[in-house]
This record gives structure tokens, sequence and C-alpha cells, in this order.
């Protein structure tokens, strides 16, 4: 199996955080933090202790992958996530006026130029027991186990039509929250950098998902309380990795969840798995067409024309729509995940229906 590729450095600055972090341990035993009340109506400090994230190991395409192994990402030699806290400049939320998807990228792009969208990549990474479609060069996932995070659940992912979104991609600080508190001023290469970044990508139940909105940890925190001080963790990373800030009720949510696990480490990126062809399966691939038979010596009566297609029919299997007015064209809008020719290109949302 193939080795995790290289791993990609995070725009923050090492040496500027590590002097932070340091201020920030020595002062950080002399300021109490305020008790908050989390969202659920319980006080953080209920929180457990230090967990990490499962990061599964990579599957084979047709053929299950093995079981997923406890990871939680590549930690940071410049302390914990607590200690990170006191380095987010504090600020009220900026108006969402002018917010768009559109602002942050296509969604789902492939930022790490490994043949794969970042979607199916963070699946491949945080499934177990995967399958991935045969032709698709070990890229595109068809089916696994999920453990979630942030319910504890087990779920039993199918990729198709109307299963696609029971799993989905959470970005661990929201595209919206962001936008809010520092990504107005990026650039557009910076935005698509951060709404494809793995370390601020996590698989979560869909409809967890969709209750979190663009939440941050104030406003909204994982049912599995085991899992809130990972959750935490991360969002104080990238958050210290892309230099947003936080508002005054965030900052001592964030510090009263890892007061109760203060060894919860920061983290500096959390690397997708890169797609193996050589895992396809023998069994994708496609049977070798039967030689022609011998032309009879007379020529038989031409056959009648071949009806038109009719609009609307099933588009080919291994279709491609260059652009949504080409599906549009060919009478395939809208595309779902699971019909012949989606591909995430196409729904500029993610979720699961493109060419709207």
């Amino acid at each position: 199996m193939p080795s995790h590729p290289a791993a990609r450095r995070r725009p923050a600055r090492p040496g500027g955080i590590a002097a932070l972090v340091l201020t920030a341990a020595l002062t950080l035993g002399a300021c109490a933090a305020p008790a908050t009340t989390l969202p659920g109506g319980a006080p953080a400090g209920a929180a457990a202790a230090p967990s990490q994230a499962s990061a599964p190991a990579q599957g084979a395409e047709a053929a299950p992958g093995s079981a997923a192994a406890p990871a939680a990402g590549t930690t940071s030699a410049q302390g914990t996530a607590l200690a990170a806290v006191p380095l987010l400049e504090v600020k009220g939320r900026a108006p969402k006026t002018g917010y768009s998807r559109d602002h942050f990228g296509p969604a789902w792009a492939d930022t790490d130029r490994n043949g794969c969208d970042q979607r199916n990549d963070v699946l491949r990474r945080d499934l177990a027991d995967f399958t991935t479609r045969p032709g698709s060069k070990g890229c595109v996932v068809l089916t696994g186990t999920f453990h979630d995070p942030y319910s504890g659940e087990t779920i039993a992912f199918q990729r198709g039509q109307d299963t696609s979104a029971l799993v989905q991609i959470d970005h661990v600080v929201a595209l919206s929250d962001a936008w809010q508190k520092g990504a107005q001023q990026w650039d557009a290469g910076k935005r698509r950098e951060f709404a494809n970044d793995p370390l601020n990508l996590l698989a979560s139940k869909g409809s967890l998902n969709q209750q979190k909105g663009d939440g941050d940890t104030a406003t909204w925190l994982p049912p599995n309380r085991a899992f809130r001080c990972a959750y935490v963790a991360r969002q104080v990373s990238v958050k210290v990795s892309y230099a947003l800030w936080v508002t005054a009720a965030e900052r001592d949510a964030m510090t009263e969840v890892l007061s109760g696990c203060p060894d919860e480490p920061l983290l500096t990126e959390d690397p997708v798995p890169a797609p193996d062809p050589a895992t396809e399966s023998a069994e994708g691939a496609v049977a070798a067409a039967p030689a022609a038979p011998a032309a009879p010596a007379e020529a038989p009566a031409p056959a009648p024309a071949a009806p038109e297609a009719a609009a609307g029919a099933p588009a080919p299997a291994d279709v491609y729509y260059a652009s949504c007015t080409e599906a549009r064209a060919a009478g395939a809008a809208p595309v779902r995940v699971g019909d012949p020719g989606y591909r995430a290109g196409l729904d500029r949302d993610g979720d699961g229906v493109g060419c709207e």
C-alpha cells in the first residue's frame, strides 16, 4: 500500500507561534477561565479526557480495506491546544454580508494534486473497510464502515443517490464562520486552500453536519462528549494556522472544554492517503469484446435506422460532462451523486446534486 503523501505545511509561522505559546503557557495559570455553559446545557468541564480522532487505514478497490487505527493527525511540538487559545485574537463577529460558498472555490477540488477530489480523499482517511470503484484508480469510495466521532454511532456507508448524504464532510471551522472572522480579507487562492485543507475536514453524520451549520465552539459541540476535546483542539489548530480570530464567548468556551483535557495537543496537519492504482480490482476490468463474425458472402439487406435517443434517456455509464451547460444540453441536469456523469466539479455546494 502506498504511504501517505508528504505533509502539507500550513500557513502558520512556527517561530512566532512557538514564542507566543510559551508566553501563553506562562500566563495561562495566572488567569482563571470564566465558567461557561456549553451547547447542550452541560458544563464544558465534563468533557472527557483527551481523545484522538480515528484515521482509518487505506482500502483496496473491490476488497475491504483494513480497520481504522486510532490517530489524530500530526501534533505540534510547540505545545497544547489549551496553551494556544490565548494566541487567538479576540474580536466581534464581522457582518456575513457578501458571503457565498463560491468565494471558497468549487466544492472538493483536488488541491493536493493526487488525482482525487478532497471528499473522496477524506472518506478514504476516515472510513474503515472501504471499497473503491473499479476503474477509478483507487479514488471513488463506494462502501465503507464509518465510526462517526460526532455521535459515536457506526454508519454503513454506501455511495448512491439516496445514501451518500448520510455521511458528509464537515468543515470543522465552518466557511461562513471563517468569512466573518478574517477570511473576507483573503485572496481566492487562500480561501480555496482553506476549504480543502484536510486539517479542517472531518467526515461526519450528515444530520449533525446540517445541525451544526456555521456554529463555533460557543454555539455547537458534538453530542459525543468523548470527542469534544479533540474537536475543539482541531478548531483551535485551524484558527491558529490561518490567523482567524474568535469572539470572547468562543474563546471562553474553548478554554473551558480544553481545561478538562489540558494535554490535548495542537495539530499541524491530518494528511489524507493517496489513491493507489495498484489496488484496482481485476474483477472491475472490462472484458475484451468478442471477435466480430466473418462477413457473409452476400450482404444482407440494410437494417432499419436506429431510433434517435429519447430526450432524458439515461446517460451511458462512462459519460463525462465538462460543464453544467453540457449536462443541460444532454438533458441530464440535475446530476445527482450516483448518476452517470456526476462529479464533484459539477456540484459546487457539495450537497450531492450538481447542475441544479
